[in-house]
């Protein structure tokens, strides 16, 4: 058949064939083209389905260890009967049906911001369709990036009147913030009740197969455990992510057989619980005792909002293969088989997963236990990491030091200071409790409380993003708050019985966001009404009326817009300053990933002779800024791409507008490493920092000292020439030549050293917030130079006193 098909070409090639067999081969080609494609995306789909059990499901996957054991405590051990178990397999089925498979699965993974998820994912939707963003700073020009763009175009009628409130009202959009950031807490709770749980709920096993070990024993044990796997952090999961998915998938196969297992031998009628009669027939049986055990039911979803938060790993299509075919049914059969060996063995409900394996495989279903919950744990503890990043790049939380673990894969990510953190409260947990089930219904409050706040904010998506009707978001909203409700509800009865740490954690943590929040806010504004007048540079001339030495200054501010009181300042106490200023903004933009080609957006302040420029650079919420090294090469090139940029289009000249500023470009890295504006030659030379081609002997010998103590820290001599272009524009070259000789001359970095105080007349409140709250998280959290990899023998810092 091959043969024939070669041939067949061959004879249409001699002659030339008809319009219509051009159509038709061109056809056939595109169908074979296009089924390729097919098979590799289903391939590549099923791949990722594969890596997402890892990842993803390690949490969901464990909660059969403990879930019966939570449902039947209290008062509702009073029922231990067979039906009440049949009862409480029914309320599992339906709890998974309905809120993982049914609203995650079909609804939420959906909402995707440029194939990210979780809930700043959908605050980040929220905030590019309306005007919902509390982000500083924000420019009309941070619209034209390309994920800016991401979701549905247009406008709906239906939602203006809402929209309109919500944008309107200030207070609205704080409300949405502090939703959002409570979601962030909770799971920040998550990354300690987590490990704590799964560990010790498969360290009981020991216990249960070992009749002379104590539960200190299992205890010490699990915090050992616990202290290994925090300790182990540092390195990154990229050593041993590839273990993850195999470990799942045999801890998913085992149970799998094990509940099939137990089903037929035990009691094959548990197969009619499936009916939600049976629900009912509980409720008649328990009545209010039962409504409180929903506490121990919501732990068998515990896990189902990884599935959206981890979306930026995977994709929506592989999730969708992954939990309905294979997760799924592994749960609800291990379930069943539970419920199954628990209707014929009441006593074993204390211990109900691990009495019901058989004995023959007994130690190595303990084994993969224990590495799935290790697997759960990891990754509950990486996610927490990357809410802390999120939350710092809202504003919303103190600068921690942010160590990117892998060079190949996104967003592993590793934070010093949270993971002591969070190993010490999780040991506090594990030793303070000493019980799975008071642990469990802290950590049940915590799961059941993000699920409501992704329902509100799924059905502010359906009327804003999707841009559906309000009659429909209201309806999602309704009915998945009434299902959630009821369990939520639940949850809150239980915290006297240990659901008050979800509470506590969540509110230390909201407490701490708040008020750097609010400090952050509070001293971008005095910035903002505290701005240079432009008029008055301009009637000091070039000189600025102070004494111009060679050299780039590079002023770094949070203002988008207009000169900082800080320049002034530094001015005024010396009055010198380089030949050549950039006013530098390091901003977040509400988008999870700003592309390289357009990071970058340069201006100009001030006519030409005055050589003052602006630099912004935009991050997204999930964007790691990486310490490269190559920053000032970067930016040099990017003012040289931008001055030329502004000769060939006279749109960009400030000489057209009266205000001097504002007129941005972006400029590609992309089109800067290509462009033939400036020949850039590098040469390997050992070098500090920005000072490597100062020609000053003191700076020489500093820079000495410094690649003695930093060997890590030398770079890439890079210089600058100009090519021999005889078309270029006279006042093109002697600008791009006075850059290149200031960046000869050396790179500095001036910041302000700020103290933020509250105003006399403030009230005690806010004295206590900004005085002692803010100040103290500003003297313990990193510096805004460290943050930013600005390198400390160029930085020049001047002291400025912030009364808000």
């Amino acid at each position: 058949m091959h043969r024939v098909d070669i041939d067949n070409e061959r004879d249409t090639m001699e002659q030339p064939p008809s319009p219509a067999a051009e159509q038709t081969l061109f056809e056939r080609r595109k169908g074979r083209l296009a089924s390729k494609f097919m098979l590799v995306n289903i391939s590549s789909n099923l791949l990722l389905a594969y890596q997402s059990l890892g990842v993803v499901y390690g949490d969901l996957g464990t909660s059969p260890l403990y879930v019966y054991r939570s449902i039947f405590v209290g008062k509702l051990q009073n029922y231990q009967t067979s039906e009440a178990i049949f009862g409480a397999f029914s309320l599992i089925f339906w709890t998974i049906t309905l809120i993982p498979l049914l609203k995650y699965v079909f609804v939420v993974l959906s909402a995707d911001d440029n194939g990210e998820g979780g809930t700043f994912a959908l605050y980040s939707l929220l905030c590019r369709h309306a005007k919902f963003s509390l982000l500083p700073n924000q420019q009309a020009a941070d619209e034209e990036l390309s994920a800016y763009k991401y979701g549905f175009s247009g406008q709906s009628t239906s939602c203006l009147p809402l929209k309109r409130f919500l944008e309107k009202h200030k207070k609205s959009r704080t409300v949405l913030l502090v939703i959002v950031l409570l979601g962030a807490c909770m799971v920040i709770g998550d990354g300690v009740l987590t490990p704590a749980m799964s560990v010790m709920s498969s360290m009981s096993g020991i216990q249960a197969a070992t009749e002379h070990l104590s539960h200190g024993g299992v205890l010490i044990l699990s915090c050992i455990i616990l202290v290994g796997l925090f300790a182990l952090q540092h390195s990154g999961t990229h050593r041993v992510g590839f273990l993850f998915a195999p470990i799942v998938t045999i801890w998913l196969i085992s149970i799998f057989l094990i509940g099939l297992y137990n089903t037929i031998f035990w009691n094959p009628k548990i197969v009619s619980a499936l009916s939600p009669y049976y629900i009912i027939k509980f409720f008649k049986e328990t009545g209010k005792d039962g409504w409180v055990s929903l506490g121990g039911v919501l732990l068998s979803i515990a896990g189902t909002e990884a599935m959206f938060a981890d979306l930026g790993h995977f994709t929506a299509t592989s999730m969708r293969i992954a939990f309905p075919f294979f997760v799924y049914p592994c749960l609800v059969v291990q379930y069943m088989g539970q419920a199954a060996f628990l209707s014929k063995n009441i006593d074993s409900i204390p211990n109900s997963f691990y009495n019901s394996v058989p004995d023959s495989v007994y130690w190595p279903v303990f084994v993969i236990a224990t590495l799935s919950a290790i697997v759960g744990s990891q990754a509950v503890i990486t996610a927490t990491f990357s809410i802390v990043k999120q939350c710092n790049a809202l504003g919303c939380f103190p600068r921690v030091k942010i160590v990117h673990t892998s060079k190949h894969i996104k967003g592993q990510i590793y934070v010093p200071e949270i993971n002591w953190i969070l190993m010490i409260l999780t040991l506090a947990v594990a030793v303070g409790f000493q019980d799975t089930t008071l642990i469990g219904n802290a950590y049940g409050l915590a799961c059941m409380t993000v699920m409501f706040i992704t329902t509100f904010l799924m059905a502010l998506v359906i009327i804003f993003v999707w841009q559906i009707s309000v009659a429909f978001a209201t309806s999602f909203l309704l009915l998945f708050w009434l299902i959630e409700g009821v369990y939520l509800s639940s949850a809150f009865i239980k915290i006297p019985q240990g659901g008050w740490v979800s509470l506590v954690l969540s509110f230390a943590f909201l407490t701490i966001m708040f008020i750097w929040h609010y400090g952050t806010r509070k001293k971008y504004n005095f910035d903002l009404h505290n701005k240079v007048p432009l008029k008055w540079l301009l009637g000091l001339g070039p000189s600025l009326g102070i004494v111009r030495v060679s050299g780039i200054g590079l002023i770094y501010s949070e203002l988008a817009t207009g000169i900082p009181a800080m320049f002034s300042h530094f001015v005024t106490n010396l009055p010198a300053f380089h030949s050549v200023m950039v006013f530098v903004c390091v901003k977040s933009v509400p988008v999870p990933f700003v592309s390289p080609e357009e990071r970058f957006l340069i201006g100009r302040i001030c006519p030409r002779p005055y050589r003052m420029y602006r630099c912004i650079v935009r991050y997204g919420y999930k964007d790691i800024q990486r310490d490269d090294g190559n920053f000032e090469d970067l930016l040099i090139q990017s003012i040289a791409e931008f001055i030329q940029m502004e000769a060939v289009e006279p749109q960009l000249s400030s000489s057209e507008s009266p205000s001097f500023d504002g007129r941005m470009a972006v400029i590609s890295t992309r089109s800067v490493l290509s462009s033939s504006t400036l020949l850039v030659s590098e040469e390997n030379f050992g070098t500090c920092s920005s000072i490597q081609s100062s020609k000053s002997l003191t700076l020489q010998s500093l820079r000495s000292a410094c690649d003695d103590e930093n060997p890590q820290m030398r770079r890439r001599r890079v210089r600058f020439r100009l090519p021999e272009n005889p078309g270029m524009d006279p006042a093109v070259r002697n600008e791009l030549s006075d850059l290149i000789e200031a960046k000869e001359a050396g790179v500095a970095y001036i910041m302000g050293h700020s103290y933020v105080k509250a105003r006399r007349s403030s009230s005690y409140l806010k004295k206590l917030v900004i005085d002692i709250g803010y100040s103290f998280l500003r003297k313990n959290c990193r510096g805004p130079a460290v943050a930013l990899n600005i390198p400390h023998i160029s930085l020049i810092e001047v002291g400025m006193i912030y009364y808000v």
